[in-house]
């Protein structure tokens, strides 16, 4: 970790739970704590759903917006070199041209009304393709229910991109049971328990001086810039949403190698700018020549970056690794949002948007 100049200090320096509490007014912090328990739950919402075997070799399409999209993205990097079928997420209002009867389409959506998701379960019906819906209810889960379409039932009372493990697991689920790959059952079991000892290391409750309370405050007074890479890349993504919608502050990311062909030499006059961090987050299991770039980047730009880190995943199998740096990028989200002072909850400017697209 690399620092720069210090901005002006939070108006709250301790992250413990009472301090939180003064901010985080819906409880935000108890649904990225109780992420464990979440994919446990997940892995039986599925099996109760009365799921069937299909078998679509044209692979699977998952359709969503924000954090109903996340878990498609993230199960894709997790399934890594075991899909044996393609897996595309698609954030639009259409199916990629290529969806035929063959295409499994998982049709994503927490509130159930999300327009775009709503399109491409309508544009799936009418090719023919293989429909299964992830919804707490709304007109998604009507229309599944009466074409006889599976529905799988999310918990209600979260805000859409808390429910960010149940939307992995569907998607992993899903995969293996139209054969896009193998099931990861078991995997998933213990990525639980895996997750529960680091709620424990960088919780609220943990020291001061803990990894995510460190990152937060590393962060605080900047735009934060992520990069991942392979498997890390879509929660890099997770990071640049979460701090976005929980801390309300603009967060851009990127994918390396890609980054290295241009947004390296954007970052020579990033004083300029303003004041923006790097934050790379690393794979245990990474390509050599992908850690010597992060490497070599990260020096590159240290110093016009008001703070780097380096950020590595944690855990022996891909799910484990997936969720072990969504944990802590959630997690630094709630706590840069408390030394902001801004409640994590409220999202108002997208309600106002869904609000005002309604009345067109």
């Amino acid at each position: 970790m690399s620092e720069g100049p210090l901005t002006a200090a939070p108006a709250i320096e301790e992250l413990s739970r009472a301090a939180i509490a003064q901010i985080d007014a819906s409880d935000q912090i108890d649904d990225v704590l109780a992420l464990p328990e979440h994919l446990r739950d997940a892995l039986w919402r599925v099996e109760s759903a009365i799921m069937q075997d299909w078998d679509t070799p044209a692979g699977l399409v998952v359709a969503g917006m924000g954090g109903s999209a996340i878990g498609g993205a993230l199960a894709r990097a997790a399934l890594g070199d075991h899909a044996s079928r393609p897996i595309f997420v698609t954030r639009a209002y259409g199916l990629p041209t290529w969806t035929t009867p063959e295409t499994m389409v998982l049709c994503a959506s927490y509130s159930g009304d999300t327009e775009e998701t709503l399109a491409c379960y309508e544009s799936a019906g009418a090719l023919g393709a293989k429909r299964t819906v992830v919804t707490t209810g709304g007109r998604l889960a009507e229309m599944a229910r009466s074409d006889g379409v599976p529905v799988i039932p999310l918990p209600g009372g979260f805000q859409p991109r808390a429910a960010v493990a149940y939307m992995i697991v569907t998607a992993l689920e899903v995969a293996a049971l139209c054969g896009v790959g193998p099931r990861l059952t078991s995997e998933i079991d213990v990525a639980a328990s895996h997750t529960e000892q680091l709620v424990a290391e960088w919780g609220p409750d943990a020291a001061e001086d803990s990894l995510a309370k460190e990152v937060a405050r590393g962060l605080y007074g900047t735009t934060p810039v992520v990069a991942g890479a392979g498997l890390t890349a879509p929660v890099a993504n997770r990071w640049k949403t979460q701090i976005n919608e929980n801390s309300k502050q603009p967060c851009f990311w990127n994918e390396l190698p890609e980054l290295d062909h241009n947004e390296i030499v954007g970052w020579e006059g990033a004083k300029d700018a303003g004041r923006f961090s790097a934050v790379f987050l690393d794979d245990s299991d990474a390509h050599p020549r992908v850690k010597e770039r992060m490497d070599l980047t990260e020096r590159l730009i240290a110093g016009n970056a008001v703070a780097s880190f380096r950020l590595e995943t944690r855990g022996q199998t891909a799910i484990e690794r997936v969720i072990s740096l969504v944990l802590l990028g959630d997690l630094v989200s709630i706590y840069l949002a408390v030394l902001r002072g801004t409640d994590p909850g409220p999202v108002r400017v997208i309600d106002e948007l869904k609000a005002a697209l309604a009345d067109r």
